[in-house]
């Protein structure tokens, strides 16, 4: 008869520090919220009003977010985070310079495609951060990593092709970043072709980008 070792699933979950199970109710109170925060947009969206539509209360929405600034760069620097790993992984197989180019417009579609919603209060968030210094800090940490997402797409294109970028990471971010948003408005607006434009664009920007 052998001897079990190791303990129950529950008795684990016991032992977990508070802040673990802290930051366990955060997420899933952020992610319940994130469909009314998407809907409303930040001028329209309060506690309250997340509390109106999901089944948390006002008071427990509180007690775990300081106020609606903190549960909403909360949610978008989750949804942003996971939006960059699934585009890298994406990316990873490419081996040729066309593979990266058409991985990286196909990435870019894809993405607007599962959420416009979502993308759309990503950019509310960042113009309200013009206004509210709250708002700054985070901005700017989401920004500097979908900066860093793209200038590792130019990388690996410049590794491919033995070439040198002929702009900073700034400049590369910003191109692709106005690609983005333009097909984020047509796309919002009802443009049947506005995905297929973001991937084409996407797929012959990149090669410009050296010299």
């Amino acid at each position: 008869m052998g001897i079990v070792l190791g303990v129950s699933s529950s008795a684990a979950a016991r032992r977990r520090p508070r802040a673990d199970k802290f930051e366990d109710r955060r997420r899933e109170l952020a992610d319940a919220a994130l469909a009314t925060l998407a809907d409303f947009g930040y001028a329209r969206t309060s506690l309250r009003t997340i509390a109106d539509n999901t089944e948390f209360s006002h008071g427990l929405l509180h007690y775990y977010f300081a106020d609606k600034i903190e549960l909403i760069t909360y949610c978008v620097r989750r949804y942003k985070a996971s939006c960059v790993q699934r585009y890298e992984n994406l990316l990873a197989e490419a081996s040729t310079l066309d593979g990266l180019a058409a991985a990286c417009g196909d990435g870019l579609a894809a993405t607007l495609a599962e959420a416009p919603l979502m993308h759309r209060l990503w950019y509310d968030l960042r113009t309200q951060s013009m206004f509210e210094e709250a708002f700054r800090d985070d901005v700017a940490e989401i920004d500097g990593s979908l900066q860093n997402m793209i200038w590792r797409v130019v990388c690996a294109y410049a590794d491919l092709g033995g070439m040198e970028p002929a702009c900073s990471p700034s400049q590369a971010y910003a191109l692709f970043d106005g690609l983005f948003q333009q097909a984020l408005l047509r796309h919002l607006a009802g443009s049947e072709t506005a995905l297929d434009d973001l991937r084409a664009g996407a797929r012959d920007l990149l090669p410009r980008l050296f010299a």
